[in-house]
């Protein structure tokens, strides 16, 4: 065990940006394209991987002190530390069983696979933790270990069904074949769902409004840099930055925002190639059968409408914390919520005028569940003391953690709490309602109405 672990820590340590792209490589090779051809795809991944790295750590790093300060401007004390998703899952690698899941994750997979109960192979390994904490998370609550792998291969399961139901939305979205996104984070659309079905019948969200549709509307302050720009602006305005930090902070945000679309492509022209290799080694081996590569989130970084969402939901997130009663988060590293940003991508197909609607709606869901999570990732902090520089006892939490639906729903479950096994039903429920809606739901791009003039 302890051999294994060595190696795992090993690859672990080489990141994302490596971890991913060398089974790319042999995904390649074994769907038989030449090495050549397979290394190039491999190492733009990684670049693509690389570059949507900085650009979004550029970004959180302009937005969080900005935002820091917003909250301050306020005179808030909340006692919790946000330490976003990379203080979460620094805690969880440390954990003893972490390590168990990649097994969980490849067996469910391939089973799944083999009986075709899925199109998705899914190749985020680095996102193996994430089902190791929510394993933690209800071991912590329910005492129960077996609860705890129970409800993560149930996520797993949820991840790869994820993975199959907006495939076409992605490509569409994205432009890259056969590529889809099992994280965990896409699980917001279930309860965003409701919500979006009301917007359904209000004219006025049923026109276009994905950043393309607006640059007919309102010109130049439709594209990326300039949107960013704003955003930027009117956040450092709102922090009582001052003019010249104010007008940095706009720059910063409009240089990522122009950038992403850039990046965006590499991961086309890494994942296209691989794509048409997968597809004729499934059409030769089963008969036509379709197999999607199922990767983390960023191959959707490129589309504006999450950071424009996303940036706008800060001072609404912020708000929140200082009003809600019970909460004890000032969110900070987390202070981005991707969740709501990729989930309401996802299901509104870009409509941006939704996306801001559902996040406003759903946003005392991530404070709550991080004041939920708060006493939990602060034991297992205590336990392993993984997070360096953290006092002992130091409250820690995870501001916009992901899923916190299903984690707490099934936590508290199978802690036999009647309310939440009838809540994990029916959130079950709501999510085959959503499989069947989204196989249904054309594509982004002939979903709503061009508005007229």
């Amino acid at each position: 065990m302890e051999v294994f672990k060595t190696v795992i820590n090993y690859v672990l340590g080489l990141g994302s940006a490596v971890f991913v792209p060398l089974i790319i490589l042999i995904l390649g090779l074994i769907a038989r394209m030449p090495f050549k051809k397979a290394f190039m795809s491999a190492l733009t991944l990684g670049i693509a991987f690389t570059g949507m790295s900085m650009l979004i750590g550029f970004m959180s790093n302009a937005v969080s002190p900005a935002s820091e300060a917003l909250a301050k401007n306020t005179g808030i004390n909340l006692p919790a530390l946000d330490l976003g998703w990379t203080g979460a899952a620094s805690i969880t690698w440390a954990w003893s069983y972490a390590f168990f899941f990649f097994a969980v994750v490849l067996i469910v997979n391939f089973v799944m696979l083999v009986f075709n109960w899925t199109k998705t192979l899914n190749v985020d390994m680095w996102n193996v933790w994430g089902k190791a904490l929510t394993a933690y998370l209800v071991f912590f609550v329910s005492g129960s270990l077996t609860a705890g792998f129970l409800t993560a291969t149930v996520q797993v399961i949820l991840e790869l069904k994820m993975g199959d139901m907006f495939q076409r939305h992605i490509q569409d979205l994205t432009g890259i074949p056969l590529v889809t996104v099992t994280h965990i984070m896409n699980i917001s659309a279930v309860l965003l769902m409701p919500f979006n079905w009301v917007l359904d019948q209000i004219p006025f969200f049923n026109k276009k409004a994905d950043t393309n549709a607006l640059k007919k509307k309102i010109g130049i302050f439709s594209e990326n840099s300039v949107m960013g720009f704003i955003i930027g602006l009117l956040l450092g305005f709102a922090a009582a930055y001052g003019v010249s930090k104010s007008l940095n902070l706009a720059v910063q945000i409009a240089t990522a925002m122009a950038l992403f679309p850039m990046i965006s492509k590499l991961f086309m022209q890494s994942l296209s190639p691989l794509a048409d290799a997968m597809s004729e080694f499934m059409k030769r081996k089963f008969k036509d059968r379709e197999v999607f590569i199922g990767l983390d989130w960023p191959v959707l970084a490129g589309r504006s409408e999450i950071w424009v969402t996303a940036i706008l939901l800060v001072p609404v997130f912020i708000g929140y914390s200082i009003i809600l009663p019970g909460n004890v988060v000032l969110p900070l590293a987390g202070i981005i919520n991707y969740s709501i940003a990729v989930g309401g991508l996802l299901l509104t197909g870009g409509n941006l005028y939704r996306m801001l609607v559902l996040g406003v709606i759903s946003m005392p869901l991530y404070v709550y569940s991080a004041t939920y999570f708060t006493p939990i990732l602060t034991s297992l902090a205590d336990k392993t003391g993984a997070v360096e520089g953290i006092k002992r006892g130091q409250e820690i939490t995870w501001s916009s953690i992901e899923g916190p639906e299903l984690r707490i729903l099934f936590a508290e479950a199978f802690n036999g709490r009647v309310l939440a096994i009838i809540g994990a039903v029916l959130f079950l429920g709501l999510f085959v309602v959503l499989y069947k809606y989204m196989n249904k739901l054309p594509v982004p791009s002939e979903r709503y109405k061009e508005e007229t003039k």
